[in-house]
């Protein structure tokens, strides 16, 4: 699966990048399903980094200084009886009420403040934890088996979960335009979603998300798509290009933005690839998106 792979991609990158030692890589490959020599390769031809320090974050590590509202957990009716975890943070007034996807770690302190800061400028949020159906993200321990867990899944149980958090939404900011924003893994589940066919959405901010093959968004011809890209994500960059020509095939309104001087991952602030001024520049560039296309 694309997905497989690109999880895997994700850990080899991370290892050239001193993210992770050598050691934890190949853990983390055996959990995806990679035996050593499979795993080995992918190391090399990634680069096959020293597991040294990590890179430091290239414009500041400061935390972002916007305010941030209140989240709490909740549940929700999910597909084939399943319930679903999130993390609920409700706008007073809103102006539209938004999905928030997660990295492949998982719903974290992380994403439940991203769902809290867009509460805090104006838009009710909902952030979804895609591992409910293994008890959520807390309950498997660790980022390492979180990712597992995501590799193993059908996509189609992702889109029925995400689909479920905007019925969940419809209920909690009735009468509010839906949007959807996600981040690496969750960015190409904000894609995934435009792609299944998801005519409530009215505005998606994919953030560094690999496209899924042979995408077609025109199922979802009322989203306004702001895809946001960064200048060093060789990776991610290199279907950027199709994700535009699926856009512009669809008619969809939408703009692709690529912050220079940036990796993947720039806007987690709690990671090693933070950059301050991308991530404000992009958090502020999403908002004036949703104030256009939400209300």
């Amino acid at each position: 699966m694309a997905f497989q792979r690109y999880l895997a991609e994700e850990v080899a990158i991370d290892h050239a990048d001193g993210v992770l030692s050598r050691r934890e890589a190949l853990h983390r490959l055996a959990l995806l399903g990679l035996g050593v020599p499979a795993a080995s390769a992918l190391l090399a031809a990634c680069g096959d980094g020293d597991g040294g320090q990590a890179p430091a974050a290239t414009s500041g590590t400061a935390a972002p200084s916007e305010p941030a509202a209140a989240t709490e957990a909740v549940t929700f009716p999910g597909p084939e009886g399943r319930t679903v975890q999130g993390a609920w943070a409700a706008a007073d007034p809103a102006r539209g009420a938004v999905l928030v996807i997660h990295e492949n770690r998982g719903l974290n302190d992380h994403i439940r403040s991203v769902a809290g800061r867009l509460a805090a400028s104006g838009y009710s949020a909902l952030a979804i934890d895609l591992l409910s159906a293994e008890g959520g993200t807390a309950a498997l321990g660790d980022e390492a088996r979180a990712m597992a867990a995501l590799s193993g899944a059908p996509q189609e149980r992702f889109v029925a979960d995400m689909r479920a958090g905007l019925d969940e939404l419809e209920r909690r900011a009735p009468g509010q335009k839906l949007g959807a924003i996600g981040f690496c893994f969750g960015g190409g589940m904000v894609w995934t979603l435009l792609a299944s066919g998801e005519p409530r959405l009215a505005a998606a901010a994919p953030f560094y998300g690999p496209l899924p093959d042979g995408a077609d968004f025109s199922g979802s011809p009322d989203a306004a798509v702001l895809g946001i890209y960064a200048e060093q994500d060789a990776r991610v960059n290199a279907s950027r290009e199709a994700a535009t020509a699926a856009l512009e095939q669809a008619g969809l309104t939408h703009e692709i933005v690529t912050y220079p001087g940036a990796n993947h991952a720039f806007f987690n602030d709690t990671g090693p690839r933070y950059d301050q001024a991308a991530a404000t520049q992009a958090y502020a560039k999403v908002l004036d998106w949703f104030g256009e296309h939400l209300g």
